[in-house]
């Protein structure tokens, strides 16, 4: 069976890198490469044979961990590795809460890498729900369509309903129903409080 790898990292070396640890993990394997996250996740939409994603959080067009939220979103059955350099003792957990099957420092030794590859392929690095309120926020969050979520990153750069409309390709009309989607899901008024909650999650993170 045919099986295809995204890595998604801006460092062109680092995706050689990863690529290398990818021929010895799942040497059958075909590799796609995206160094944006907008390149990632339209690589991840056409795929069909998508079976792994490894992903860096400092991507361009990534706040914090909105790459996660965006990729799970686009392919909520493909395992989803992060390998990035951010920081925080708890990056690796807010990454698995956004939808990420593990988390990895780029400094790890390419055999970790390789490890981490083959139980994500294997479908043995996956985690359990939790019943934490804030959890359960992350999950809504992370449960949003691709389109929501890029509608609740334009919210969080500040943007009116015309600029996202105009960014995005949608009329007001549109933006304002997915805005109105987004605040019943988050379980808030207006699009203030949607911000408030998501960047209590982590989606603008600077890292």
């Amino acid at each position: 069976m045919s099986e295809t790898i995204l890595i998604a990292d801006d460092h062109p070396l680092f995706r050689q890198a990863l690529a290398l640890a990818v021929a010895n993990a799942a040497p059958l394997a075909r590799v796609i490469e995206a160094g944006t996250l907008n390149a990632a996740a339209r690589a991840a939409a056409e795929a069909d044979d998508l079976r792994l994603i490894t992903l860096d959080l400092k991507m361009p067009g990534a706040i914090g961990y909105s790459g996660i939220a965006l990729l799970h979103a686009e392919k909520p059955d493909v395992p989803i590795l992060v390998v990035s350099s951010a920081e925080g003792a708890l990056a690796a957990d807010e990454a698995r809460a956004f939808g990420a099957v593990g988390f990895l420092r780029k400094d790890a030794d390419l055999s970790q890498i390789e490890d981490a590859m083959r139980a994500a392929l294997n479908g043995t690095s996956a985690h359990g729900t939790s019943a934490d309120p804030v959890d359960q926020v992350r999950r809504e969050v992370a449960g949003l369509t691709p389109t929501q979520l890029k509608v609740l990153l334009c919210v969080l750069d500040g943007k009116l309903n015309k600029q996202i409309a105009f960014d995005l390709g949608m009329s007001e009309a549109t933006v304002k129903a997915h805005m109105t989607a987004i605040m019943r899901k988050l379980d808030v008024q207006n699009r203030t409080q949607a911000a408030l909650v998501a960047r209590s999650l982590g989606l603008d993170l600077t890292n």
